[in-house]
C-alpha cells in the first residue's frame, strides 16, 4: 500500500457551514486540506464527511491521522 504525500505538518483550520465536504488523504490536492482530483491514476480516494451544523474544525494535514479527517497529533510524531 502507498503511503499519502505530507501536505504538512499541523492541522488546517477551518470554519465550514454546514454540508458534506471532500477531506483529500492521498495530500496531492493543490486545494487541501480539500480533494481536487489529484488522486485519480493512483490507489487513494477522497474522504466524504458531513457536517450538521457550521463548526470551527481542525482537519489532518499530514494525512496520518487515526481519527480521519480531523486531526489527532499525529503530526508530532513526523
Amino acid at each position: 500500500m502507498a503511503e499519502p504525500t505530507v501536505a504538512q505538518k499541523a492541522p488546517y483550520a477551518a470554519e465550514l457551514a454546514p454540508g458534506d465536504y471532500w477531506w483529500c488523504k492521498c495530500g496531492m490536492s493543490k486545494r487541501q486540506p480539500f480533494c481536487d482530483g489529484a488522486h485519480k491514476g493512483t490507489e487513494f480516494a477522497p474522504m466524504k464527511f458531513t457536517l450538521a451544523e457550521a463548526q470551527k474544525v481542525w482537519l489532518c494535514g499530514c494525512k496520518q491521522t487515526a481519527t480521519a479527517p480531523f486531526c489527532d497529533g499525529a503530526h508530532k510524531k513526523l
